[in-house]
């Protein structure tokens, strides 16, 4: 027996005249097009577009690469555990024992209060088990995991089982509402160029044109674009995902982290000079 329609003839009509999106772009501008006609408020847009690009998004597109990573070994001393909790700044941390591949668990930097009261105690006692995801899983799935399992932060592990680096549920709701500050952003700092320890320079998305000139002595346009990631972005023809490079006069703009829709973090570095292959001299005498 076929199910009866309960729609209102008006409400078949108006779908008839009016069809609803048949892409993600379609039903994108359909947001947009409720905002501009003040169905939704500005932020609800942004959310929603964050909720309907999400689905396309996995863990490997959001991780922090395990190049980067702040773990702790398990046979550190107590004081250089606190001092580098301190240093750091984060809530929690994989912990590894023998090898960076070999994570054994999470710790709670408040746990380290714990060992404090009760020397006796052993570092490994107070490790939380560590949660591993696939580097293809699902940002939409990862969400219901970290939810299923009451946890914070996931190990992602690549196609052989090695460590790839690691994400948070922070990371993945920002894919909706944007970039979260909490107590450890640094708000005092107004530099956005930083030296690594291999020499090459780690530059924010939204550093101004004329920043990156005078740091690098290069001639970038400035007319058009303000920020260097706007500039990448243009010349791209989209934003640019983690591990994506493009090069500009002699500079290699490499993306580190990207988030919401822009790039947070470049790496930069200088492009290889070619070097000229030698002429063969001539066989006439």
């Amino acid at each position: 027996m076929a199910r009866r329609d309960r729609r209102s003839l008006f409400d078949r009509v108006v779908e008839f005249l009016h069809p609803g999106p048949d892409s993600t772009d379609e039903l994108i501008e359909s947001l947009a097009d409720a905002e501009q006609r003040e169905l939704i408020e500005p932020q609800s847009r942004v959310m929603l577009e964050g909720v309907i690009r999400m689905a396309d998004m996995t863990a490997g597109d959001v991780m922090v690469a395990v190049r980067r990573m702040d773990m702790l070994d398990i046979d550190m001393p107590y004081d250089d555990l606190l001092a580098r909790v301190i240093d750091t700044g984060h809530s929690r941390f994989p912990v590894f024992e023998g090898s960076r591949d070999n994570i054994v668990g999470v710790l709670m930097a408040k746990d380290l209060l714990k060992l404090q009261r009760a020397p006796e105690l052993k570092l490994r006692t107070l490790l939380r088990p560590p949660m591993f995801v696939p580097e293809s899983r699902g940002l939409n799935e990862l969400l219901r995991d970290f939810k299923t399992n009451r946890s914070h932060l996931a190990i992602v592990i690549d196609e052989f089982g090695r460590t790839a680096g690691l994400i948070t549920i922070e990371d993945v709701l920002e894919e909706i509402v944007g970039e979260i500050e909490d107590e450890f952003d640094d708000e005092s700092s107004d530099s956005s160029i930083f030296t690594l320890a291999d020499g090459s320079q780690r530059v924010a998305g939204d550093t101004t044109i004329a920043e990156v000139n005078e740091v690098f002595r290069a001639n970038l346009p400035e007319a058009e674009f303000d920020t260097i990631g706007g500039l990448v972005a243009h010349e791209i023809g989209r934003v640019p995902r983690r591990g994506e490079a493009l090069d500009l006069q002699g500079l290699r703009f490499t993306v580190m982290l990207a988030r919401g829709g822009s790039v947070r973090w470049f790496k930069v570095t200088r492009k290889p000079q070619s070097v000229p292959e030698p002429q063969a001299a001539d066989d006439a005498a």
